[in-house]
């Protein structure tokens, strides 16, 4: 299951030693709700390998504000506290495991 990411676990989570995949998304976005299963999917196959998590952005505003999210879905990737990649709207499981296996 994804982790559920928030503005206060956000920096120690993106420092630590393994990969972050951070898919920011709300409950009204369509296209958000069409990746979010794909999300899911990748949490469990990655466990332990990296970390696959969401952040509401209607819950959280401190941290899509600092990067500059305005359009959601948006993929946030991240490897040593730097980020590395990202991807803006729906996206497949393919494109996203590519990007994920990169920074692994």
């Amino acid at each position: 299951m994804a982790l559920q990411i928030t503005d206060g676990s956000f920096k120690e989570l993106i420092a630590g030693d393994k990969p972050v995949m951070v898919d920011f998304w709300a409950e009204w976005c369509g296209p958000c709700r069409m990746v979010g299963p794909t999300i899911e999917e990748l949490a469990g196959e990655y466990e332990g390998k990296a970390i696959v998590g969401k952040m509401n952005v209607d819950e959280n505003d401190e941290i899509p504000a600092e990067y500059g999210i305005r359009s959601i879905p948006t993929i946030l990737f991240f490897k040593n506290g730097e980020l590395i990649d990202k991807h803006v709207g729906a996206a497949s499981k393919n494109l996203l495991e590519e990007k994920l296996k990169a920074i692994l």
